[in-house]
């Protein structure tokens, strides 16, 4: 939940940033900030209802996330060093 706040506070000042530029209109923004605040709390919703169910089919998982970011930091390093 706190990565998607802080993903909301990202977008919604990029948005504002652009609003300076003239590059969108008024109306455009608006719904933008809407829509993602609106997107942001269905997310929300739906992973909270979801979360029991995560818990009982996906556990040891992020074990296989640790594998994967490990082989891609030894494909990484092996880059860096040897080439």
């Amino acid at each position: 939940l706190k990565f998607y706040l802080s993903f909301l506070n990202i977008l919604c000042i990029n948005l504002l940033v652009s609003l300076k530029r003239n590059m969108f209109s008024e109306g455009q923004i608006t719904f933008a900030i809407l829509f993602i605040i609106g997107f942001s709390i269905l997310l929300a919703i739906a992973y909270k209802k979801d979360y029991k169910l995560h818990q009982q089919y996906y556990k040891g998982s992020i074990w296989v996330l640790l594998a994967f970011i490990c082989f891609i930091g030894l494909i990484a390093a092996i880059k860096y060093y040897f080439i």
